[in-house]
C-alpha cells in the first residue's frame, strides 16, 4: 500500500501523477524546528516527522514538506493580512529558494531528500500585493503565495522543478518510488 501523509490537496494531485494507487493519511506532529536549521534540512526533518507515524514496515509512505525561504530566512504561511503583505514585499523583485523536503519509506529502505528551485518575483507596487491579498490566496500557502494560482502572475522567473514549487517533486519523488 503507498501512503501520502500529507493534508495537502495539491500534493494528492501531483502523486496522482504518478499513481492514482494511494491512500491518504494525516496525523497532528509537532512541526517545531531545531534553532539556526538550513531550509533544505528543516522541510528533510518536517518531512520525516510527518512520514513516521505511519511506518509499519509493510505499506510505502510519502511525507512531505515545503518552505520557501529569502536571504536563508525561511517564510512560513502567512498569520494575516499584514504579515502577508510583509511576506510579499519581502520577494518583491527578488530570488527567493522554495524547498520541498520528502521522505520515502519503503520496507527495504528509508530516503529522504530535499529539491531546491529559484523563483523570482516582478517588482511589486503596493497595490498589485494588495490586490493578491484581497484574493486570500496566500493565507494557506508558505511564503504566502500559490504559483498554481493567481500568484504565478507575481513570478518573472523559474529556475528548477515548477511542481516543487507547487508542493510536490515528482519527477525527483517517481525515482523512488517503484
Amino acid at each position: 500500500m503507498l501512503v501520502l501523509a500529507s493534508k495537502s490537496p495539491r500534493r494528492k494531485e501531483l502523486l496522482s501523477l504518478i499513481t492514482e494507487d494511494f491512500i491518504i493519511k494525516t496525523a497532528n506532529v509537532d512541526e517545531s524546528l531545531p534553532d539556526n536549521i538550513e531550509p533544505n534540512k528543516a522541510v528533510e526533518y518536517l518531512s520525516k516527522i510527518k512520514a513516521q507515524p505511519f511506518n509499519n514496515g509493510m505499506d510505502t509512505i510519502i511525507g512531505a514538506d515545503t518552505v520557501v525561504a529569502v536571504d536563508g530566512i525561511i517564510l512560513g504561511k502567512p498569520k494575516d493580512r499584514d504579515d502577508a503583505y510583509n511576506m510579499l514585499k519581502q520577494l518583491s523583485g527578488k530570488y527567493h529558494s522554495v524547498f520541498t523536503g520528502v521522505t520515502v519509506i519503503r520496507p527495504d529502505k528509508t530516503v529522504t531528500f530535499s529539491v531546491e528551485t529559484r523563483v523570482k518575483f516582478f517588482d511589486l507596487t503596493d497595490d498589485e500585493i494588495n490586490e493578491y491579498i484581497d484574493t486570500s490566496e496566500p493565507f494557506d500557502k508558505a511564503g504566502a503565495y500559490g504559483i498554481q494560482g493567481k500568484g504565478s502572475l507575481l513570478v518573472e522567473r523559474i529556475e528548477g522543478d515548477y511542481f516543487n514549487v507547487v508542493g510536490l517533486p515528482v519527477s525527483a519523488l517517481k525515482k523512488y518510488l517503484f
